[in-house]
């Protein structure tokens, strides 16, 4: 397992809840990986969401960001369980676009997942990208399964994709994956994930600016919030 300045060990044991109300009817518990300070940490300059996946529509005003790594039990927790409330609260109903950015620091095959997915949108699009990117989160082995295995290698990628693509367009992903044209963009959310000083996954900012909150209100919030400013 390939290390980084970011400790696995330290971030797993700091969790933040998200409280969700669904219609008022019902309150969902949810925990999630939040390894990050309580200050505000804002870029040095501006973000460049260009060429970057992202759901909703691009004239919503306000860029909400979650960086993931495919490797993260947490993440895989976070795309199931809150990403799709996000999606219904904020992005469909057009405050706010949300963009995802890898931040792979776990393993090596968290890296090779996320030029792997990188692959995917470059040649099939943003629509297949996020059929990839959730299957891939669905499948994410859990357990004693997560800890033997080397869950992103190419064979299990390709296999995903298969489920999502038919087999002339898996080929162009796979060539464009080995001959390493992703490789720039991966290294582009990288070194955006290093500016913002982002220490942990799934950590989300809104508008470039860190988000601290611990429910779906707080996030609103902070969007309104930002969508004024404007």
């Amino acid at each position: 397992m390939a290390k980084s300045s970011k400790n696995v060990s330290n971030s797993s044991s700091k969790f933040v809840f998200w409280i969700i109300g669904l219609v008022a009817v019902f309150i969902i518990g949810f925990i999630f990986l939040g390894n990050h300070s309580k200050t505000d940490m804002k870029p040095k300059g501006t973000i460049d969401y260009s060429n970057q996946p992202f759901l909703g529509s691009k004239s919503a005003p306000v860029s909400i960001i979650e960086f993931g790594d495919y490797k993260c039990p947490n993440c895989k927790n976070f795309a199931a369980n809150v990403i799709p409330v996000i999606k219904q609260e904020l992005v469909d109903t057009g405050k706010a676009k949300l963009y995802f950015m890898n931040d792979s620091f776990i393993a090596t095959d968290s890296v090779r997942s996320a030029k792997f997915a990188e692959s995917v949108y470059q040649e099939l699009g943003n629509k297949t990208f996020w059929k990839f990117h959730d299957l891939l989160y669905k499948k994410q082995p859990v357990g004693e399964q997560y800890e033997k295995m080397d869950v992103e290698d190419e064979k299990f990628l390709t296999s995903i994709l298969n489920e999502v693509a038919p087999k002339a367009d898996v080929e162009k992903v796979v060539k464009n994956f080995e001959e390493k044209k992703s490789d720039a963009a991966w290294k582009k959310d990288m070194n955006l994930a290093d500016k913002l000083n982002v220490s942990g996954t799934p950590t989300i900012f809104v508008d470039g600016k860190l988000f601290n909150g611990k429910t779906l209100n707080d996030l609103e919030k902070l969007v309104e919030k930002s969508a004024k400013g404007k």
